[in-house]
């Protein structure tokens, strides 16, 4: 059996990671300027020839899927907050995956939210 642990790694670490791949197909796609219905499912189609879009929906079904799996276990109370981890996670993708720098005020931030996932683990009841 699927421990918990495996469950909320795939929300956290594949939902996450699955975002990233999505941010960088839309980088090689081009920036969206244009907002009417024409361009924008010409934008999207552009999108779909990149191969980072369908790694990146293969990611956040699996992440989707694991976070229905959890929901129907575990309070929603408990849940949001925990997968909040995807924070670092994108800090991370971001910084190394897609170069971006990360300013030392969002590590600051990542860590106050790591500091309340703690206390939401340690007052699981």
């Amino acid at each position: 059996m699927v421990s918990e642990f495996t469950f909320f790694f795939f929300i956290v670490v594949f939902g996450t990671t699955g975002e990233m791949f999505m941010s960088r197909a839309m980088k090689e796609t081009g920036e969206v300027k244009d907002f009417r219905p024409v361009a924008l499912i010409e934008s999207i189609f552009r999108a779909l020839r990149v191969r980072w879009m369908w790694f990146g929906v293969g990611m956040m079904a699996i992440g989707f899927f694991s976070l229905l799996a959890v929901l129907s276990f575990e309070n929603v109370s408990f849940v949001v907050p925990v997968t909040a981890l995807s924070y670092v996670v994108g800090a991370l993708g971001g910084r190394f995956f897609l170069g971006e720098r990360v300013s030392l005020q969002r590590w600051t931030g990542i860590l106050l939210v790591c500091a309340g996932v703690t206390l939401v683990l340690i007052g699981r009841s």
